[in-house]
């Protein structure tokens, strides 16, 4: 029987009714003690880093959980980690290549509540961990296995609250069993060891545009943070002229080696900025990084390790195009 080490966080799936509203209370050992058959799948353990509010947690909470793993890797089969969606993709980069499931879960209601999806979410996360071909990091939520750097969040509040990005699902998981459509690629299967990093760079910042935006905005974004993404309309329109003023601004911080990437709003299908004229002739002026397919978690989340690991122009463009857990398809 597998050994999986449960990691809890805090978070919706841990909370419970106070004075104030949801709060994370219900420990990592309580957690368990809900889901009764987790014992029928595998040995598991607990640790508990933190107990918060997913809304508090900072890229030291992800470096926290990285090391908690790396330290644990070898005496377990799997992890489970009770977090959200920015954490998958984070995972995603701070450990590559991992022939071991990290597997992300959680839930929309407390597992206190009678109708809540916390106890099948939890349930399912340990059996898909426990699975002889699941790898990486992955969330488990709803039954749908979906890579870490695909996974996003598309409802508030309904049970199927994670949907994956241009990219087929995994794996289902089925009353505790396992429907496997995706296996980890050859170089996962084949590596040595996963790759652990230790830094994140948090300056990185996400700027989406609007009808009307200023110049000086996108400014204050450069000047605060070592990339930003800028967002733009449709395939990745970036509008030009004096009225936005923003050509002169990235003129002007490109050259002090600031970092750019050129995402779109929508969700599905990506940019394509070779499309029209106003996205075609931004991308010959500036030489600046495009996302294509890359969820917004991603891009953010790569960003952060890819500047705490160089600042050379070069470097940077080969790593950010470099696929990782199935974020960019090429």
């Amino acid at each position: 029987m597998k050994k999986i080490l449960l990691i809890a966080t805090g978070g919706t799936i841990a909370s419970t009714t106070g004075k104030h509203g949801l709060s994370p209370t219900v420990s990592a050992e309580e957690l368990i003690e809900y889901v009764p058959e987790i014992r029928k799948c595998c040995e598991a353990d607990y640790i508990q880093p933190y107990n918060i509010d997913s809304t508090n947690v900072t890229p030291a909470h992800w470096l926290t959980l990285a090391e908690a793993i790396r330290e644990n890797y070898a005496a377990y089969d799997g992890f489970v980690v009770c977090h959200g969606t920015d954490t998958a993709a984070a995972l995603s980069y701070l450990i590559q290549n991992s022939k071991k499931p990290i597997v992300l879960t959680g839930s929309q209601k407390p597992i206190d509540k009678e109708d809540t999806d916390a106890r099948i979410n939890l349930r399912d996360a340990f059996s898909y961990a426990a699975s002889e071909k699941s790898a990486q990091v992955t969330i488990v939520f709803h039954g749908k296995a979906i890579a870490g750097t695909r996974a996003k969040k598309i409802r508030t509040k309904s049970f199927t609250a994670f949907d994956s990005v241009d990219f087929p699902v995994l794996a289902t998981v089925r009353e505790g069993k396992v429907l496997q459509y995706i296996e980890p690629p050859e170089s996962v299967k084949n590596a040595a060891a996963p790759d652990f990093y230790k830094r994140l760079d948090g300056k990185v910042g996400l700027c989406c545009l609007t009808p009307g935006f200023s110049g000086a905005v996108l400014d204050s974004y450069f000047e605060n943070n070592d990339a930003v993404v800028l967002s733009g309309y449709g395939t990745g329109g970036i509008p030009g002229g004096e009225y936005y003023d923003l050509y002169d601004v990235i003129e002007k911080w490109r050259g002090k080696g600031k970092t750019l990437v050129v995402t779109t709003q929508v969700q599905s299908e990506g940019s394509d900025m070779g499309i029209y004229r106003v996205g075609r002739d931004f991308k010959e002026r500036f030489s600046v990084l495009e996302s294509y397919d890359m969820t917004w978690e991603s891009i953010i989340t790569k960003l952060m390790w890819i500047l705490s690991e160089t600042r050379d122009e070069k470097e940077i463009e080969r790593l950010f195009y470099k696929p990782v857990n199935y974020d960019l398809i090429v």
